[in-house]
């Protein structure tokens, strides 16, 4: 008998929320136990927004919506039930202090995601929630779901959801004792992550427990991700960030994104924020190729650019071309700029004729550059692809498939682009889920 235990397999964001939800509305009818392979809970949220955690975003909750990549509607009853207000007031009260930067983005005061860690720990304490580390699960096991030929309701809504299982419990085991143990539960709530940076412990278990249970997983690629880019001269420019510049990306000559912030150059191509969402629509629309216009100077027209630069020249008339621009560009940018507009650096800047001027207009403002891919999973923030959405109940996170199993965070087909909403996603997922379980276990 599993006297109403609740299995929650994996310590990250979403599996540590679905726990202490869980723990909180059961009020200790039954043991709520997190099992986590790694040594210890919230290796990849440790990591986030560069070690600072970027918590949720402080936008409208309407306004989630419209960061979700796809099936957004699948999570209205998660986030509104669970929202990013309610997120930072269960940090906030959990001691973790948070402050709202550019883009709405909310972090902890201190700039730690440790304290993220801690708030999180502090509630599992708080609700006695079990933790086992260096765990690791093998299977969900399930059972076959007894019917009661006399309750013809009973019948028919498991005919309806198609459920023929029920999930009874988890067989793990412990690296230290080197022993194979099982957990009997009346709910089991699967919130491994997805395969993004592995030595995370984010391995891919999570879709093998679902295909195991009779899920489908859809196609899996990395998701917030920098682009490989073919141009060498991109490769100068390597450690070069630039904000507050325009980003485009067409494929096929259809714009595909457009937005603005900021960007990294590397020895491979363009990171940082601005990119990484735009890989996001790359990816989604399963592009293999594609073209990728940086406007360096969004604020201005070509017209006003074109007057700024005569400006420029105005006042270095007999300065080399090359010498008559670094007020424009970083330094790294410098010696790049007129290779691209096809103008001889040592030239004069009275000798530049119109035709040249508008060609560098257009590099400004034009910056192409060619995608020929994104990078691996390792420097992936997150996965594309995952448990099948229609297989799941949007209303409790449950398992249409196999009763009282459960689904929280990336291990779902969901993902969002940069600026806190993944990690909403997980709150809401794992709050949800936590919720449903416990009320699952009681009934």
């Amino acid at each position: 008998m599993s006297s109403g235990n609740i299995a929650v397999i994996g310590g990250g964001a979403a599996g540590m929320m679905a726990a202490i939800a869980a723990a909180k509305r059961s009020k200790g009818s039954g043991r709520v136990i997190i099992i986590e392979k790694n040594e210890k809970l919230g290796k990849k949220l440790f990591i986030t927004g560069k070690g600072r955690c970027n918590v949720t975003n402080a936008c409208e909750t309407g306004e989630l919506f419209g960061s979700i990549t796809e099936h957004s509607k699948f999570l209205y009853s998660a986030v509104y039930g669970f929202d990013n207000s309610a997120v930072m007031n269960f940090f906030e009260e959990a001691g973790c202090k948070l402050k709202i930067e550019r883009g709405q983005r909310v972090f902890p005061v201190s700039d730690h995601s440790s304290d993220v860690i801690k708030a999180l720990e502090h509630e599992l304490r708080r609700f006695g929630v079990e933790i086992l580390l260096n765990s690791e699960v093998k299977r969900v096991q399930l059972a076959d779901l007894a019917e009661n030929p006399e309750d013809d309701k009973t019948s028919k809504a498991k005919l309806k959801s198609k459920q023929n299982k029920k999930a009874v419990g988890v067989e793990y085991f412990d690296r230290q004792s080197k022993k194979t143990h099982v957990i009997n539960a009346e709910s089991v709530i699967v919130a491994t992550g997805g395969i993004s940076y592995e030595r995370t412990g984010s391995t891919g278990d999570g879709y093998r427990f679902a295909q195991a249970c009779g899920h489908k997983v859809t196609e899996l690629s990395p998701a917030l991700v920098p682009f490989s880019v073919s141009e060498e001269w991109c490769h100068e420019l390597q450690g070069l960030s630039l904000k507050n510049v325009q980003a485009v990306v067409e494929d096929g000559g259809k714009q595909i994104f457009s937005d603005f912030g900021e960007m990294l150059f590397t020895h491979y191509g363009v990171s940082g924020p601005l990119i990484l969402s735009a890989s996001s629509y790359f990816v989604h629309k399963g592009c293999k190729k594609a073209k990728l216009y940086i406007d360096l100077k969004p604020a201005l027209t070509d017209e006003q650019l074109d007057r700024r630069i005569l400006r420029e020249f105005d006042s270095s008339k007999n300065k080399q071309f090359k010498n008559a621009i670094t007020s424009l560009f970083p330094a790294k940018l410098i010696p790049v700029m007129p290779r691209l507009a096809g103008i001889n650096p040592d030239k004069k800047v009275n000798e530049v004729t119109k035709e040249e001027r508008e060609r560098f207009v257009k590099a400004i403002k034009h910056m192409e550059l060619t995608v020929t891919g994104v990078r691996g999973y390792d420097e992936a923030i997150i996965t594309k692809g995952g448990v099948e959405l229609k297989e799941i109940n949007p209303s409790t996170m449950e398992s249409k498939l196999v009763k009282g199993l459960y689904f929280a965070g990336e291990v779902l087909d969901l993902d969002a682009l940069t600026g806190g909403f993944n990690l909403q996603i997980a709150w809401s997922t794992g709050h949800l889920a936590g919720e449903s379980a416990a009320e699952s276990a009681r009934a």
